[in-house]
Order: C-alpha cells, then sequence, then structure tokens
C-alpha cells in the first residue's frame, strides 16, 4: 500500500471519529430542564373584570377570568413543562355572581383554567373548613342545595394546608405538599395560611383547628422531601408583604410586612416564595429566594421560569416577571360560556333594586377612622335590633375590614337609573353573609372593646370600628397601648357610658365570635340571634331612600 493511500485511509478514519463524536454531543441529552410556574393570589371569586381602581394596573384595565384564561393559556403555550399555582384567598369576599353559588363558580372556572394548585387563605374559612371540603370534593351545599341545577363536581386542583391542622389529631386538613415530575425532576409545591387565620376568620368555622407557624411548618417538612430527592421546593403562603410608595407592580420598594421575617426563617432549601393577604403587587428576592406577589383579583400573573440540573436537582437560575392580565386578548370561550350560564340564574336577584342613594357613599375614613359607609351600615344594623324583643340595643359596632366596597352614584350595574342601588351592589359592599348578634356588654366592657382597636392592645394595625347614630367618643393616638380612649368621653345619646350599667349592643356573627381579635365581645351575655346583614342593610334602604352619606362626626381623634 502507497503512501497516498495509507494517509486517505487515516484522514478517512479521523473524519468519521470526528462526525460520530459530533453525532454523539447532539444526541446526549440535556443537562438543565425549564420549568415554568404561572401564578396568582387574592382572586376573591371575580369573575368578571372588577370596576375602577381595582381593575387596574398603573391605569391599564386588567382582570377579568375570561382574558385571565387567555393569558394563562398564551403563557402555558411557551413551555409545556407548566405548573398553574394560586397562593390563596381564591374564593371567600366575592362579588355576587360567585358568592350566591357559594362559590361553586370559581372553582369551576379554575378546573376550566387548568389550575393545579391552591394554597388556602384565610378566606377560604368565612364559610367553615368543612364547606371548604365539600369545594374540593364536590356534592350540594348542605343548607342551599344546588343552586345552579346541575350538581357540583368539586376542585380538580388540590387545595393545600401544611400548617392547618386537626386539634385532636394533629393531621392536615388537606396535603401540606404535592409534587411535580418533569424529566426526571420533582419540584414540591408546599401550601399555607398565615398563622393569624384565626384571628380574622369567624372563630366557628375553624374552632377545632390548629393554625401553625409558617416557617417552623416549612422547615420540618424539608428533610423529608430531601431523602425523596427533592431539592426543587416552592412555597405558595397566604401571607405577605407591602411596598413603599412609589412603587412598580415588578418592583421591590423597601418591602415590608411579615412576609419579610417569614422568608428569612425559611432552610436555605427553599427557592421560590409565592405570596399573598395583602392584595399588594412585588417582585423580590430575600435571602437568596424569589418572592413574589400578583396583586389581587386576577390583575397580574406572575411568570416563573425555574433551569433545575437534572443531575443535582438544584435550581440553576430562576427569574420572575408579572405580567399584566390585560383586556386586549381574544375573551376565552369556556370562560365566557360559564359566565353567561350563571349571569342568566343570577340577574334576577342581583339587578332587583333595593332602594337609592343621594351622593356616592364610600369607605374612605377620616383622621379618626370613621367612614360614611361605615356610619350607614352600623346605623342599618342598629335599626333592625333595637325594637323591643328583636335586641333592645342601643348600640352597633361594624367592622371595617367587612366592608368592601363603595356605594358609586353613577354605578350602573344593570337597567337601574344613577343613584339606585341593587341587590347585587349592595352584596359587593357586605359579601360576607354574616348574621347579627346583639348581646349585653357592661360599659367597661365597651371601653375595652374600644381599646382593642389599636396596636398594642391586640391589633398589629389600627382597625377603627364603624359606630351607630348617638354613640360617640374621643381617642388619643398618643395614648399607650390600651390606653388611647378616655372613658369620659364614650357617650350615648349625650349621657357617659357608665362602666357598671349593661348596655345591649350589635355586632356582626364575626365580631361576636371574637373575630378580629375583638376578644371582649365572647364575654358578652344574653345573646340574641338575627338577621343577616344584608337583609338589615336592604332593609333600611327600603325605610330610608334616598340614604344620604354617614357625617363621620361620631368618632374624634387627638393628634
Amino acid at each position: 500500500m502507497n503512501q497516498k493511500i495509507r494517509l486517505f485511509m487515516f484522514v478517512s478514519i479521523l473524519v468519521t471519529a470526528i462526525l460520530a463524536a459530533s453525532q454523539m454531543a447532539v444526541a446526549a441529552p440535556p443537562r438543565t430542564v425549564d420549568v415554568q410556574i404561572l401564578a396568582l393570589n387574592d382572586f376573591h371569586g371575580n369573575l368578571v373584570p372588577p370596576s375602577g381602581s381595582s381593575g387596574l394596573v398603573e391605569g391599564i384595565p386588567a382582570g377579568g377570568v375570561e382574558y385571565l384564561a387567555t393569558h394563562i393559556n398564551n403563557l402555558r403555550a411557551l413551555n409545556p413543562r407548566t405548573v398553574v399555582v394560586s397562593a390563596g384567598d381564591m374564593v371567600g369576599a366575592s362579588p355576587l355572581l360567585s358568592a350566591l353559588f357559594h362559590d361553586e363558580p370559581t372553582i369551576e372556572a379554575f378546573n376550566l383554567i387548568g389550575l393545579d394548585f391552591n394554597a388556602v387563605g384565610n378566606h377560604e374559612f368565612d364559610e367553615g373548613w368543612r364547606e371548604l371540603v365539600r369545594l374540593q370534593r364536590g356534592g350540594c351545599h348542605p343548607v342551599d342545595g344546588c343552586l345552579d341545577g346541575d350538581g357540583f363536581a368539586g376542585a380538580n386542583f388540590q387545595f393545600l394546608a401544611a400548617n392547618v391542622v386537626h386539634r385532636n389529631t394533629g393531621q392536615t386538613i388537606f396535603p401540606a405538599y404535592k409534587t411535580r415530575t418533569f424529566a426526571g425532576v420533582k419540584i414540591a409545591f408546599i401550601g399555607m395560611t398565615l398563622e393569624g387565620t384565626p384571628s380574622i376568620v369567624s372563630p366557628a368555622g375553624i374552632a377545632d383547628l390548629d393554625f401553625l407557624d409558617e416557617a417552623d411548618t416549612v422547615n420540618a417538612l424539608i428533610p423529608g422531601l430531601q431523602q425523596q430527592g427533592i431539592e426543587t421546593i416552592v412555597v405558595l403562603i397566604h401571607e405577605g408583604g407591602i411596598q413603599t410608595a412609589p412603587f412598580s407592580y415588578n418592583g421591590c420598594s423597601g418591602l415590608s410586612g411579615p412576609i419579610v421575617e417569614i422568608v428569612e426563617n425559611l432552610n436555605d432549601a427553599v427557592d421560590v416564595v409565592i405570596t399573598g393577604h395583602t392584595h399588594q403587587p412585588y417582585n423580590c428576592v430575600i435571602d437568596n429566594k424569589i418572592v413574589t406577589s400578583a396583586f389581587s383579583f386576577g390583575r397580574l400573573v406572575t411568570k416563573i421560569d425555574l433551569t433545575i440540573d437534572k443531575t443535582t436537582r438544584d435550581v440553576v437560575t430562576m427569574v420572575a416577571d408579572n405580567r399584566i392580565v390585560t383586556r386586549d386578548v381574544p375573551k376565552d370561550t369556556l370562560l365566557t360560556a360559564l359566565i353567561e350560564r350563571y349571569n342568566e340564574i343570577a340577574a334576577p336577584l342581583a339587578n332587583r333594586v333595593i332602594g337609592t342613594i343621594a351622593a356616592d357613599i364610600t369607605r374612605t375614613a377620616n383622621a379618626a377612622g370613621e367612614s360614611a359607609l361605615g356610619d350607614v351600615i352600623a346605623d342599618a344594623q342598629l335599626d333592625a335590633t333595637d325594637d323591643p324583643g328583636f335586641g333592645d340595643a342601643v348600640v352597633a359596632f361594624m367592622n371595617p375590614g367587612g366592608i368592601r366596597a363603595d356605594f358609586i352614584y353613577n354605578q350602573i350595574s344593570g337597567d337601574e337609573l344613577p343613584g339606585e342601588v341593587t341587590y347585587g351592589e349592595m352584596f359587593t359592599v357586605q359579601p360576607f353573609g354574616n348574621s347579627l348578634v346583639t348581646m349585653s356588654l357592661t360599659g367597661a366592657q365597651i371601653e375595652t372593646l374600644l381599646e382593642q382597636q389599636f396596636v398594642g392592645c391586640g391589633q398589629t394595625a389600627n382597625r377603627i370600628l364603624q359606630v351607630s347614630v348617638g354613640f360617640s367618643y374621643t381617642w388619643n393616638a398618643a395614648g399607650g397601648p390600651c390606653d388611647k380612649v378616655d372613658p369620659s368621653t364614650i357617650m350615648l345619646n349625650g349621657v357617659v357610658v357608665d362602666p357598671s350599667a349593661t348596655y345591649r349592643v350589635t355586632v356582626n356573627s364575626f365580631l361576636a365570635d371574637g373575630g378580629d381579635n375583638f376578644f371582649v365581645l365572647k364575654d358578652g351575655t344574653d345573646r340574641l340571634g338575627g338577621e343577616v346583614d344584608t337583609d338589615a342593610l336592604e332593609k333600611y334602604f327600603i325605610a330610608n331612600s334616598p340614604v344620604v352619606p354617614g357625617p363621620q362626626d361620631r368618632i374624634t381623634v387627638i393628634p
């Protein structure tokens, strides 16, 4: 064999080897996997686009489940390895279209969207934990039945409740976590609500449950997850924070609030913390963890992209982006059909006019914490319970957190005229369906009740109760904890309240059970149950239309 032939054979073998190596390199499987998480929080049954400022993100109209579904579908198309999650308060404090049917329409909507997991929030417990189990498993409501006439199958997605346990057994009411596997890599999703849930929901519905520390609960789960080979861990938690102003929906300007300490106390194995509760958007990195919130009412979707090493199962890179749920995309036809069906059933009730208003009546509080709408609602509750045999009440107190919307003169919901108020609009203002409770309190207990409104005496932020006509008092902003109200200023119809005398007081059932940390109300005696708060407000409108804004002169403050 001559030299040219040998050289040709050598080159041929070399080229073949190079080509084979190149093909092997091309065929080698990727070392990482890309996973997309789409997250939202605090949807509160807002199936139709929210109105006013509640439907805007930096001036851009946003929200509405028909648009939300389209945005999620478009984002899901970018990566088949997608998980859709919620950080709680999907239901509860909902507009009439969902609340009238005990939030079954919202569950059905997220079944259609393809939600994977929802961490329980405080509002998931508005009707008690057993009702929440019904929403998961299905079945007709035990009192109202199936109002839409075709049964209820329950949620296709999984509720998660790592820190909510039965007091007698210590077992969680829902799974603590669930996993998803992509290209052989497992990701754990831990879900929970805030530890303080018992202070902001009706105690009767959760009397046999315990709510555990958030960080401790997560950290206790980590070793077991790692034993399963799970190194990518996402926490869905219904607790949050607030940015300092000015801020952007994708920013992290001076974030403060309970979530900061919780995240700082989490095990370093946690990669992502998806939050809620405060209805505020942010996109942060705290202690090397992504920490996000997507506003409220379905106005934002958080897109989180993770690149995970398939060998170590650790997150290599991660980035989050809050995306506006704009209304310039096509509506999802399945969600449109769902809304149309429930609208048809609800319309006769929702559009019924109950009375009129003379001007806007809003929740906006003055310096003392009193709002015009708070005055009106407290007056309505007193009016419903002040007759002999129906409570004999002399004063009513209303929690401000139970007032969820304003009465707007030019708001048109159906065929009503400006100034006319529909049942649906009233329900949006008071969506909880609490009943009225009249009880006996001493004057000293009433003073305690007023003191329990303030930071350092049961509250983490001042929570000023709205009061009915004839009752007044002054509080001192410079006063110490449990010493802000001068008893000599507590007046009922111009007479100082006697600490040793007994008075009949009306509150809603949420407050009567010690809700919002007004624990003294649990000591009220001679309780008499009354009608539902919305029924009382409707009767007030019928008797007093046109209703005028409350005077906001019952509570005063010394700066």
